[in-house]
């Protein structure tokens, strides 16, 4: 496992498995006793709790790989942002928020949940308002609604030691996720810039490695042009009438067929619906007869 890193009070928590779902990165803040996010290290978290003690917990928003040991912190407030509280409600307003109609895969993932991610039904104590500044004590921080992941997304940018926590705005090379119901590949593209305007000097990730430092123009590009990456690959296939279960098999996402079926096609499937839904709409690809076709 990585090193933790400190900027500052602003401490990053590196997950296990470097960092790749199903675990993902957290930020720890000292004096203030704040976590945000909770899908790192369970044996990090405990020590963390034996002392210097967690006060409050945040999240960035509702996926499962960061609410992975969140039962660690029963009875701890709890805060997010209003927009992303009702997955959290129970499992099938979750798996209905991801979008996902298919019988077969949610059933999967009725199992996966609680038995994985210790998923149970749970209410924040309280809302974070988009644009509202917190004073800390050791640091300033301002929310900061980035809509497109998810609806509710909040990335946290803490001022005095210009530190940005960008969470799922992950600057991988996977690109960025925008396939749950509520998803949005030009909100998703919208908030990474806003996000990239900010003053930072630091600028923290969920996954992977998730720290990057000086100049990152590069970084931000090359994760968004996975998008338009994504959508050429797409319209290539479209040369032809094609079905969607045609689409989610050429496996433009994810490369090759992958397990389990109900993480990983049901994925390919949101986000190649995105694209189509976005090409659709922009009048660059036509549906007939339930089959997608470039113009």
């Amino acid at each position: 496992m990585a090193e933790e890193r400190a900027f500052g009070p602003v401490r990053l928590i590196p997950a296990a498995n470097q960092g790749r779902y199903p675990h993902s990165n957290s930020v720890y803040v000292d004096g203030a006793g704040v976590l945000i996010d909770t899908g790192a290290d369970e044996a990090r978290y405990r020590a963390l709790l034996a002392g210097p003690g967690v006060k409050e917990v945040w999240l960035s928003h509702w996926h499962e790989d960061h609410l992975k040991y969140l039962d660690l912190f029963d009875g701890l407030p709890l805060r997010m942002m209003a927009d992303d509280a009702e997955p959290l409600t129970g499992i099938e307003a979750f798996l209905d928020c991801y979008g996902m109609p298919q019988e077969e895969y949610r059933e999967y993932w009725r199992r996966v949940l609680p038995a994985d991610f210790q998923f149970k039904p749970r209410r924040p104590t309280r809302f974070f308002a988009p644009g509202e500044t917190i004073d800390l004590g050791t640091c300033t921080v301002d929310v900061i609604h980035a809509p497109g992941h998810t609806p509710g997304f909040s990335a946290f940018f803490f001022r005095e030691p210009a530190v940005l926590f960008m969470g799922d705005y992950d600057l991988t090379r996977f690109g960025p996720w925008y396939g749950d119901r509520d998803g949005s590949i030009d909100e998703t593209i919208t908030s990474v810039r806003r996000l990239q305007r900010l003053p930072a000097k630091v600028w923290l990730t969920s996954h992977e490695s998730g720290c990057f430092e000086g100049d990152v123009s590069k970084v931000f590009d090359d994760y968004l042009a996975v998008i338009d990456e994504r959508e050429a690959k797409l319209l290539d296939f479209l040369a032809a009438p094609r079905t969607l279960a045609e689409i989610v098999a050429k496996c433009i996402v994810y490369r090759k067929p992958r397990e389990p079926r109900a993480f990983f096609e049901w994925g390919e499937g949101a986000i190649m619906g995105k694209h189509l839904e976005r090409l659709v709409k922009n009048g660059a690809v036509v549906l007939k007869d339930e089959r997608y076709q470039r113009v």
